[in-house]
């Protein structure tokens, strides 16, 4: 079934919770209907542009699609219209979308920059309740037609030029990706000495300058937006004559996480990896999201297979994405406790609530020796390693002895 049928049920064509009730209602209501082309849509006063803006493989943003929409909708405007773009898009695309398409054009269109903010997982919310509204605009009716068609939202307004708007969202997303990578950075380094990173960031997040969002160690971002937008702004620098080093050294942090969490499980199995089977348990990127696009699971999973390991995988809402990207040499179990039986390790990479509430007491009689649990996001309960298991977390004190405790068990 395409997408279009599956919304035309009233349904979203993928997970976010939330979204299938709303896009039920509103169908029922008469306020919402597709069409196939932008030729068959009634005339309107404001066209939002949401087209994908996928990276090309020098990191480069691919702006095909949002050009290819732009022509579309000029060529089939009859009457005055605003057209907003909340496609990502470098700094500057306005003023050559401007150029190219809307200049001197009659009827007139204006342009207007309105970036979105949605988080996958909480997308809907996000939309009625966002945190702000960003526009970017050239003529006054651009910012009067965006604060009438917003005019239900609850949020603060920006108002600005058109480059500036661009500018933010990737200004914001950097920023963000920075904040994992630094935590992340952090976690390696209380590994090594003693320090427990989960109270580093508590005590972090509490000063308000600095805010407990996005410090929770882990294997690295993720997702549809940081791991592409941080390179098409590094990009972005480059072609604009500046070196962006802290954005460098975030994407470089953001690499390394998934060879390190593998070099740790190869290190608690005695370093060599060759036919031992390992189960991932969850291959989306985050929890509530069946997205795995640029999952870090995936690099993870990549270097297990180069190790010569056997991986067995399991997610309660990614198992379809999963198949369409994995390698065939991964295999995939129903549930959790077929993932894990036979294993010497688990790999726990996106913290879904049903992983912290498994019973690991069974895991453990199903796995084989040394029964190595790797907490990829520091999601699982406390007490593990009372059921006889080496629960490895992320820049926790308890890595080191658990670890050690694992090798002595080997020369014993």
């Amino acid at each position: 079934m395409d997408r279009f049928a599956i919304l035309e049920r009233g349904r979203a064509p993928f997970f976010e919770p939330g979204l299938d009730p709303l896009v039920a209602d509103v169908l029922r209501s008469g306020c919402l209907s597709f069409v196939r082309r932008v030729a068959d849509a009634p005339s309107c006063e404001v066209v939002l542009v949401a087209v994908g803006t996928p990276a090309q493989a020098d990191g480069r943003v691919n702006l095909r699609y949002a050009f290819e929409a732009v022509q579309e909708i000029t060529g089939w405007a009859r009457e005055p219209l605003i057209l907003a773009m909340k496609s990502t898009v470098p700094p500057g695309t306005g003023v050559r979308i401007e150029r190219q398409f809307l200049r001197g054009r009659t009827p007139r269109i204006l342009y207007v920059a309105n970036p979105e903010f949605l988080r996958e997982g909480r997308a809907v919310d996000d939309w009625f309740r966002p945190t702000r509204t960003v526009l970017g605009a050239w003529e006054p009716e651009g910012f009067a037609a965006m604060r009438a068609l917003y005019e239900r939202i609850d949020a603060p307004v920006f108002e600005m030029d058109v480059t500036t708007a661009e500018m933010v969202k990737y200004a914001s997303n950097a920023f963000l990706a920075t904040k994992v990578s630094f935590i992340n950075e952090i976690a390696n380094l209380c590994e090594l000495t003693g320090a427990d990173v989960t109270r580093v960031a508590e005590a972090m997040g509490a000063d308000p300058r600095i805010g407990p969002h996005h410090l929770h160690a882990g294997i690295g971002y993720g997702g549809s937006c940081f791991p592409k937008d941080t390179r098409a702004f590094d990009a972005i620098s480059d072609a604009n004559g500046y070196a962006f080093r802290l954005l460098k050294a975030v994407i470089e942090v953001n690499a390394h996480q998934p060879r390190r969490a593998v070099q740790r499980i190869a290190g608690a199995l005695g370093g060599d990896l060759t036919g031992t089977r390992v189960a991932v348990l969850g291959v989306a990127f985050k929890p509530v999201t069946d997205d795995v696009r640029e999952s870090p699971a995936l690099a993870i999973i990549s270097h297990l297979l180069e190790a010569g390991a056997h991986v067995v995988v399991y997610d309660p809402r990614a198992m379809a994405p999963g198949r369409s990207v994995l390698p065939r040499a991964v295999g995939f179990a129903d549930d959790a406790y077929e993932a894990c039986a036979g294993c010497r390790a688990v790999m726990v990479l996106t913290a879904w609530p049903e992983f912290a509430a498994l019973d690991w007491e069974r895991i453990r009689r199903e796995m084989v020796d040394p029964y190595v649990v790797f907490d990829g996001r520091n999601c699982l309960p406390d007490g593990l390693t009372r059921l006889g298991l080496i629960h490895m977390r992320i820049g926790r004190p308890e890595t080191m002895a658990t670890v050690a405790a694992a090798r002595r068990g080997r020369e014993g």
